[in-house]
């Protein structure tokens, strides 16, 4: 199946993007860029090529609410008007969001943009899904504009101080959790008994005050920065809410995270993983000149903690050239965690055997391992 993404290089849409991109053989991307709106042509070709359409493109904040609004409806019609050009009739998916409900001009914009896609689609003999979305959070959000999650997880790493405006509840779904949603409408069978234009509200999978929040997030910052401790990953918000806090350190100034040397006649003595959950632990020695991994998971929490030898560890973004390389040495016993969506590897640059403590929070699956390989 041929799916494009508007919106492609943002929040979601850079998630869906590279999950997709994990099933080569059951999807293919078809590239977008934003300036694609500012050509009808470049636009016209995207919607040619697409078997669904994923409409994530959107503003979601400007100092003039009217610039938003008006933002969003073009946007839609710019669409609709590419497809009736070319005669196409891809399956749109449209991310709409629960402010539909609240009488603000983004949440207006949203409600329309949706009701026209839904006449063009009624009009064409198409397939639409208006997805109805609650708050989004999880890694590469960007703060002050995606999600009050982004906003604290930055401020926090970033030694300023959070301020809560509002203490209600939110409810919140995990951008991981909003991928499977999408693609799970994207494969959606249509039936007689079901109508191929629908409006689907995307349920919340959990609910917390701001204020809790804050707690939770705060409780990482003191026990993670000031001693390396994880917190219990077992349940999957807890899990996801640190994978996304993770991804907020600096961490070309954060890592190599040092270690206490524990010295006396007897030997040494070092504690490598404090943590609230369980998970695996596995040792390893590598050879001089010998790289192991490259490969980057999707959930799964990890930590590389060298305690013997020369190692450097290499971290790439998924989709990003830009890469991050820690020196570690033994002698002085460090670790480095791996944010997920980071592909990385270790390799012995010294002239003796490197001895690595590896942790990871989930028992390997050989069924479900999420490790992909990629080079660093």
């Amino acid at each position: 199946m041929k799916i494009g993404i508007t919106g492609q290089a943002g929040f979601v849409g850079t998630h869906l993007y590279n999950t997709l991109g994990l099933y080569p053989d059951k999807y293919e991307r078809i590239p977008f860029e934003d300036d694609f709106f500012k050509s009808e042509e470049s636009l016209q070709q995207f919607v040619k090529q697409c078997d669904a359409i994923v409409h994530l493109a959107a503003m979601n904040r400007h100092k003039d609410p009217e610039v938003i609004y008006q933002t969003n409806i073009k946007l839609v019609n710019q669409l609709i008007e590419a497809c009736e050009a070319t005669q196409s009739a891809p399956h749109i998916l449209f991310s709409s969001s629960t402010q539909e409900e609240r009488d603000n001009l983004y949440g207006k914009s949203k409600q329309e943009g949706r009701e026209l896609l839904e006449k063009w689609a009624e009009n064409n003999n198409a397939r639409f899904t208006g997805l109805v979305i609650p708050n989004v959070f999880g890694p590469f959000g960007q703060p002050y504009y995606n999600s009050v999650v982004a906003t604290f997880c930055h401020q926090l790493t970033h030694n300023e101080n959070p301020t809560i405006q509002t203490d209600g509840e939110i409810n919140l779904i995990y951008v991981a959790e909003l991928v499977a949603e999408i693609t799970g409408q994207i494969e959606r069978p249509v039936t007689d008994a079901q109508s191929p234009v629908t409006k689907y509200f995307v349920p919340n999978t959990s609910q917390i005050k701001v204020s809790a929040l804050l707690d939770k997030l705060s409780e990482f910052k003191k026990n993670y920065f000031e001693k390396g401790i994880i917190p219990n990953l077992d349940e999957p918000f807890e899990r996801n809410l640190f994978n996304t806090f993770l991804c907020y350190i600096d961490h070309k100034n954060f890592f190599p995270f040092k270690l206490k040397l524990n010295t006396d006649d007897r030997g040494s003595f070092i504690e490598t993983v404090k943590l609230n959950s369980g998970g695996q632990v596995s040792f390893s020695t590598t050879v001089p000149g010998i790289t192991r991994g490259n490969h980057f998971h999707t959930r799964k929490a990890e930590r590389f903690a060298v305690i013997k030898g020369k190692a450097k560890i290499e971290l790439r973004k998924i989709g990003t050239g830009e890469v991050y390389t820690f020196e570690l040495d033994g002698s002085q016993p460090s670790f480095v965690d791996m944010p997920i969506w980071f592909t990385h590897n270790i390799t012995n640059i010294g002239e003796e055997e490197l001895y690595t403590i590896f942790w990871i929070n989930e028992h390997y699956n050989p069924e479900d391992g999420d490790t992909y390989f990629e080079e660093v």
